[in-house]
């Protein structure tokens, strides 16, 4: 047998196990299509294979002010701006054009309000409309895209003991370690470095910790409890493990999975008893009587039956996720 490796394909396919075409399958094309989609929604949200681990990396980004003119001399990189007349203020981090990228944003800034630079003493009005427009630090949250179901942590961007995003520190362990004794690995006492190891790591999570955060679906924004305007630079980036769904249009294997396959029968299957069971009694002729409450017994029985099975055989165990 062919390997599925289409929608279509997987449509028919399951509409053969049905009996199609030597059988007259009582059900609308949407409807196909709607129970289709619906064993593909279980198939993500239980079965191992329908979802991949992943780690999700997303930059920052700033506020930006647009002035209505910049000449030079004009504001410097890193000077505090405040405006005149709302005492708003933020930090320069660079300029493109008529646009300021900003950060360490107080307070809210009024249409052509006229802002000055601590540094330069450099003074320019805001443009009248379309002035402001905040970044990812401002909103205090994370766009995540559609196709994520779950977070499952947020990855220190720096560790109090470790210095791991800084491999020039002369203070970091690691790099102590690696200047000292990777060299020979005989040199190296492996029992010491693993307690050592696991000992900094508890300080982490002691002093630092894993930072929380709030994640929800249906919405697709993840916001972290902390001060962002105190604790994000612009450029800065947040990396989170997720588990990501497989998209069957890129993944076209998906469609030949076994369950699948047997789900997406069998909810057809119950949707061409519910199709029927209005003509539950009814004779055809040549004595034929219709029984359309026995195809959605079975249909029930078999899916109830394939639910168990996935939940024994290929449903992830129990993982601490958000979303």
């Amino acid at each position: 047998m062919a390997t599925i490796t289409s929608r279509t394909a997987f449509k028919d396919c399951c509409l053969r196990r049905l009996g199609f075409p030597v059988i007259e399958i009582n059900i609308d094309e949407d409807q196909v299509s709607d129970r289709l989609d619906d064993a593909l929604q279980y198939f993500r949200e239980y079965h191992f294979d329908g979802v991949e681990r992943v780690y999700l990396h997303h930059q920052l980004t700033g506020a930006s002010l647009k002035f209505t003119g910049l000449s030079a001399p004009t504001f410097t990189i890193g000077e505090t701006l405040t405006a005149q007349t709302s005492g708003a203020t933020c930090k320069v981090v660079s300029i493109d054009g008529t646009n300021v990228s900003v950060s360490k944003v107080s307070g809210e800034f009024e249409a052509s309000e006229v802002l000055t630079g601590n540094t330069s003493g450099y003074s320019r009005s805001l443009s009248p409309a379309a002035f402001y427009t905040p970044g990812d630090i401002q909103n205090k949250y994370i766009q995540i895209p559609d196709t994520i179901i779950g977070l499952i942590r947020i990855l220190p961007v720096n560790s109090a003991t470790s210095g791991s995003q800084n491999p020039n520190n002369i203070f970091d362990f690691m790099y102590q370690f690696r200047m000292n004794d990777m060299w020979n690995l005989l040199s190296a006492d492996m029992i010491y470095y693993t307690q050592m190891k696991q000992y900094l790591s508890m300080l982490d999570m002691l002093f630092v910790g894993d930072r929380s955060f709030q994640y929800n679906r249906k919405t697709d924004k993840l916001t972290i409890d902390c001060n962002w305007e105190e604790t994000f630079q612009p450029g800065d980036y947040i990396l989170v493990e997720c588990y990501r769904i497989l998209d069957p249009n890129e993944f076209t294997k998906v469609y030949d999975d076994m369950f699948l396959k047997q789900y997406s029968t069998a909810l057809i299957k119950r949707q061409w008893g519910e199709n029927m069971k209005k003509f539950g009694g009814m004779q055809l002729p040549g004595g034929i009587v219709m029984n359309g409450q026995q195809i959605y017994d079975e249909a029930v029985t078999e899916i109830n039956a394939i639910e168990d099975q996935m939940q024994l055989k290929s449903e992830l165990p129990v993982d601490f996720m958000v979303g």
